[in-house]
């Protein structure tokens, strides 16, 4: 056996180098890149494997490392997770700053590897600097902690372990089923030790994405439940979109005449005029999915997880004799809700499907019910474009007179580029845009609402960008979520990268002020205020200058308060270099509402504010209503 002598962190980089994927006969290199931060626990280990190593990885310079690990995930969500990248950083505070990151990709299923330095294994010079002492347990390190949150882990703590834990590591991030943040720890002094590896082991490998079939006795059992129902739904996740089912799911529902419902991840595969298209569904979806949810008696949930505000926490489905149908690849996402499973691909379930449903020519039995709700719902969306939900400025006037509403139906209807990729996350811009956005264009919908993480809108952006570098990139972030994380507009400035950040600034975290008081609770410590003169957190709001703050990074900029100023801003923007951010001061409480939603939250069944007590009262008499598992 043919042997090559070289440090663990070199033949890490060799073998990701030589990793390939091929679905559909079409094969794709799977490793495009490497994010890093650079410190002692990385660099002089992987980080020289990565500067002076031959490879054709492109490594990226981040600025913060959750920020740097959001954009990999990014990337390999705006890939269809065909593609990934890797984020390493060095030990202690860099390597925990990733934990937030590889939970968002774990809970949203996309594929990111991380790589974050550790402690020595040999034990030697402990503790080293940013080291955790376990006072039991030599062997928890700091990295521990990703092991709750990624879908698979590792510490290899010698360099011939390595072989093992990437062919997993592989295994894990290629899996349609088993997918999320693989985190693989590396020992500062393993980084650079040396062994003969065989040379197979760098030879390229093709892993091969299987379609998983669907199971002929479930199939069966799925046919005859759907053939028995009147009035099915479909809600349509984020597997219809990686399977590259949304021409499977139009088909099969215009060949039944069942209508579907989006949830976050799944918005987007099939343009919102279709006919049968209810749109969003759930706590943040709209009235015509909700309302024909609500009556449905099947529901055929595919490639969705099922999360409580697609489900209404459960409430969703009201009709007591709904039963519920899941196709999913992930066997324990297609057992959720007591449902009957059928675990196979989303595509090949789809057609199917259709092709049996097609031969015994059912259709669904709706007669005129979904063109009125759509056209209700049409309405709506219509009014809240073009004359929005504008609320109150704060008594301080840092508010302007557009509201989030009219900004976005400007942006969806005028404003940006066909084919345009939009990206969010957190706030309430996620519920608005679930409801009112309109998708034309595959893939150009990127919502990370699984986790609703706070911090990956402009992070995300670029990650998408990096994607698909021919389409225009949007991020709609919150005031609150630009002012949590917005590094990597340096890494964007650096790289020569453009996308277009709209920051909405409303002074505050509003949805959650929303939330606070719709539960009887004092509106407090939700706007961004000042204290008075009782110390309270109750005086005027700050002026925060986005536009100037993005300035001093490089990026292009714009101030907004009227529609003419974001015509030509959005207008100059698309002409920059680089990245461009657009500071656009919305009203406050210019969001959308619930449309005939419930969520269940934890409301006191004790307290001295007899609103708060009556709303426990109410949302225990939701609780009764939803279903129980």
């Amino acid at each position: 056996m043919k042997t090559i002598r070289l440090t663990m962190a070199q033949a890490l980089v060799r073998f990701l180098d030589n990793q390939y994927v091929e679905r559909d006969g079409e094969r794709t290199k799977f490793v495009h890149g490497v994010f890093s931060i650079f410190g002692h626990g990385n660099v002089v280990g992987l980080g020289e494997a990565l500067v002076e190593m031959d490879h054709g990885l492109t490594l990226y310079q981040g600025h913060n490392e959750q920020g740097m690990a959001h954009a990999a995930t990014a990337f390999a969500k705006q890939k269809n997770r065909m593609q990934i990248c890797v984020a390493t950083s060095s030990i202690g505070p860099g390597a925990l700053n990733m934990v937030t990151a590889a939970a968002t990709a774990t809970v949203n299923r996309i594929p990111v590897l991380l790589l974050p330095g550790d402690a020595f294994a040999c034990r030697q010079p402990d503790p080293v600097l940013q080291q955790i002492e376990h006072r039991t347990d030599p062997n928890v390190t700091a990295n521990d902690a990703f092991k709750p949150v990624s879908a698979y882990w590792d510490r290899v703590v010698r360099p011939d372990q390595l072989m093992t834990a990437a062919r997993n590591a592989m295994r894990t991030l290629t899996s349609p089923a088993e997918t999320g943040a693989v985190t693989l720890c590396l020992p500062q002094d393993v980084q650079a030790e040396a062994w003969d590896y065989p040379e197979s082991f760098f030879e390229p490998f093709t892993w091969r994405i299987e379609r998983t079939p669907p199971a002929e006795t479930s199939l069966a059992d799925v046919v005859e439940a759907i053939a028995a129902a009147k009035k099915p739904i479909v809600i349509a996740g984020g597997g219809v979109r990686y399977s590259g089912a949304g021409a499977a799911l139009a088909a099969f529902c215009e060949t039944t005449g069942i209508p579907f419902a989006e949830t976050q991840a799944g918005k987007g595969t099939v343009a919102w005029d279709h006919p049968l298209n209810l749109g969003g569904i759930g706590v943040t979806g709209g009235l015509a999915a909700n309302r024909i949810a609500a009556g449905a008696d099947l529901v055929l949930a595919v490639g969705t997880r099922l999360g409580d505000f697609t489900t209404a926490s459960k409430s969703a489905f009201a009709n007591p004799e709904a039963s519920i149908v899941a196709v999913n690849v992930n066997s324990f996402d297609a057992n959720k809700m007591a449902a009957a499973p059928l675990v196979c691909d989303a595509r090949l379930a789809l057609e199917a499907l259709t092709a049996r449903l097609g031969a015994r020519s059912y259709r669904a039995d709706y007669g005129g019910e979904l063109r009125a709700i759509q056209d209700e719902w049409k309405r709506e969306v219509d009014r809240l474009y073009a004359d929005g939900a504008a609320g109150s400025a704060p008594a301080s006037g840092t508010a302007g007179p557009l509201s989030q509403t009219r900004v976005l139906g400007m942006l969806n209807e005028e404003l940006l580029p066909a084919g345009a990729v939009v990206v969010g996350s957190s706030g309430s811009i996620p519920g608005d845009m679930q409801r009112l956005w309109r998708t034309r264009i595959p893939d150009s919908y990127h919502m990370e609402y699984g986790f609703s993480c706070m911090g990956y809108e402009i992070s995300g952006a670029f990650g998408a960008r990096l994607a698909e570098p021919d389409r225009e990139v949007f991020a709609m972030t919150g005031d609150g979520s630009y002012i949590m994380l917005h590094s990597e507009l340096v890494t964007a400035v650096r790289e020569g990268v453009r996308f277009v950040v709209f920051v909405f600034d409303n002074s505050g975290y509003q949805c959650i002020d929303n939330l606070q008081t719709s539960q009887g609770i004092s509106s407090y410590a939700t706007y961004f205020r000042t204290r008075d003169a009782a110390g309270r957190l109750n005086g005027p709001t700050p002026i925060f200058d986005f536009a100037a703050n993005a300035r001093a990074y490089g990026a292009s900029v714009w101030s907004v308060r009227t529609e003419e100023e974001l015509r030509s801003a959005v207008a100059e923007a698309l002409r920059a270099a680089g990245p461009a951010v657009i500071d656009v001061k919305v009203s406050d409480k210019s969001m959308t509402g619930g449309y005939e939603s419930w969520w269940r939250v934890g409301v006191p069944e004790v307290s001295s504010s007899p609103q708060v007590v009556e709303a426990s009262a109410e949302m225990k008499a939701q609780i009764a209503k939803a279903r129980p598992y």
